[in-house]
């Protein structure tokens, strides 16, 4: 089991960024259009996803995944939502390899068991409703969830979504927050420097932002203005910003 497709624009240093459930690689074209003006950007489909749809993988096997199509040199490593996470599992797997960490919207998981467990059934509910109603009813309802409800009406970031309903069911059960360990305990061993970002208008994710960089030694948390969850969408030249000046400070 392999993963296909990486994709490489621009030029410089490596920038590897990780799309959010439901997304692809081809997702947030302006954002990533700004990073590929500074670095040379990677991207790719996670399992469940995409062309790698059929790949089903729990958080920690993607980070093995990942780890053998990506550089081994050190490369900066971002991430979205479902990418976020991917990206804090593939940091503690491999630390050496990340030079930089930027999450976006990102958690360090559930700390209680039995709120874990609602949450995996939760996942597993809405993974069920995602086969019989299909992919594409099933992004009408995803992406008309409050947390979504700003996000521009580009018709580009919708044809860029993930399609197969299969997959995107499997992703939940093998890799949504229900299934993630707690990570809290890990993250203060990992020095690489990370900003954990989050919409100013997205307030969980703020103060799960603030939490990720008050338990790592060399993190700092940052906010979109004007944003909610999925600020690289609703922001892109501001989010990109932020991250291409973490870099350059990093």
């Amino acid at each position: 089991m392999s993963l296909l497709g990486v994709q490489r624009h621009g030029s410089g240093q490596p920038l590897v960024w990780l799309h959010g459930f439901t997304q692809t690689k081809d997702s947030a074209h302006q954002f990533r259009s700004i990073l590929a003006g500074t670095n040379e950007l990677l991207t790719l489909d996670l399992p469940g996803h995409g062309e790698n749809a059929g790949i089903s993988a729990s958080l920690d096997e993607t980070a093995d995944l990942l780890a053998d199509v990506l550089p081994v040199e050190p490369f900066m490593l971002g991430g979205y939502s479902f990418g976020a996470r991917v990206a804090l599992h593939f940091a503690l797997h491999y630390p050496s390899r990340v030079s930089t960490l930027v999450v976006l919207g990102a958690t360090r998981g559930i700390p209680d068991a039995h709120e874990r467990e609602e949450r995996r059934r939760s996942d597993e509910a809405l993974a069920s409703r995602i086969e019989v109603i299909g992919s594409d009813a099933f992004l009408d309802e995803w992406l008309a969830r409050e947390m979504f409800m700003s996000l521009p009406n580009d018709p580009l970031e919708r044809a860029a979504r993930s399609c197969d309903a299969a997959g995107l069911a499997n992703s939940l059960r093998f890799a949504g927050t229900g299934t993630q360990r707690w990570l809290a305990p890990e993250l203060p061993d990992l020095s690489i420097p990370t900003m954990a970002v989050a919409g100013a208008l997205d307030p969980k994710f703020s103060l799960e932002a603030t939490s990720i960089a008050e338990c790592m030694p060399n993190a700092v948390a940052t906010f979109v203005a004007g944003a909610h969850h999925a600020a690289h969408l609703e922001q892109p030249e501001a989010t990109a910003d932020l991250v291409q000046g973490f870099i350059r400070q990093s």
